[in-house]
């Protein structure tokens, strides 16, 4: 009895180690189980903001340019018709024609009509002015009545044209008509002696010029 006793407890027992396996698997399941499931690392994506672009709005239209408007040649204008010159009767019978104004040739450039063409305007002549009666002076210039016609009670009328120093003195005299010699001799001595004018000027330089002047001799009652 006793060695079957000993040997139940001391001998190797099937059963007890069938256990122990079964045990020691429990306990490693549970190990695996228990232990942290540990997952790839996998690094972050940067982060993209994503911004919606709206297109800058279209320049504003330029307005096209006025065409070059083409001007219309002007007519050029055309010059004054010349003042008629009428004698002036004094009272001594001394008749003196008046001063023509000075000619100013008209100033204008006819256009062809093809387009603006900037057109320099044409270089002027010299302006003349023709010699004027010095007004201080102008009571010289009636000649004396000659005798014989005054007592034939004869009335005349002399033109002569003269030439006008740059002094204004008469430095010669033409006759142009006159009704006796003895008018024309009369208005001959008057205009060498007597008459004074203001000179002829191109530029406004004093030049000598010939001047016409027209008489008429009138008896007074």
């Amino acid at each position: 009895m006793y060695a079957d006793r000993l040997n139940r407890t001391g001998g190797f027992n099937p059963g007890s180690l069938g256990v122990a396996l079964a045990i020691n698997a429990v306990v490693i399941g549970a190990l695996f189980f228990a232990a942290p499931h540990v997952l790839p690392f996998v690094p972050d994506k940067p982060l993209v903001t994503y911004v919606p672009y709206t297109p800058p709005p279209p320049p504003e239209p330029v307005p096209p340019a006025d065409p070059l408007v083409r001007q219309q040649p002007r007519p050029a204008p055309r010059p004054d018709a010349p003042t008629p010159l009428v004698p002036t009767i004094t009272d001594n019978g001394f008749t003196v024609a008046p001063d023509p104004l000075p000619y100013t040739p008209p100033i204008g450039v006819e256009g062809s009509g093809t387009g603006t063409v900037a057109v320099d305007p044409p270089k002027l002549p010299p302006l003349f002015v023709q010699p004027g009666i010095d007004p201080r002076y102008a009571a010289d210039f009636q000649p004396s009545y000659p005798s014989e016609e005054r007592r034939a009670e004869r009335e005349g009328r002399v033109v002569v044209r003269v030439l006008v120093g740059v002094d204004g003195r008469v430095k010669q005299v033409e006759r142009v008509s006159a009704t006796t010699d003895a008018f024309y001799r009369a208005t001959l001595d008057r205009a060498l002696a007597k008459w004074r004018f203001k000179p002829a000027t191109r530029d406004g330089v004093p030049v000598e010029a010939w001047r016409s002047m027209a008489l008429t001799f009138v008896l007074q009652n």
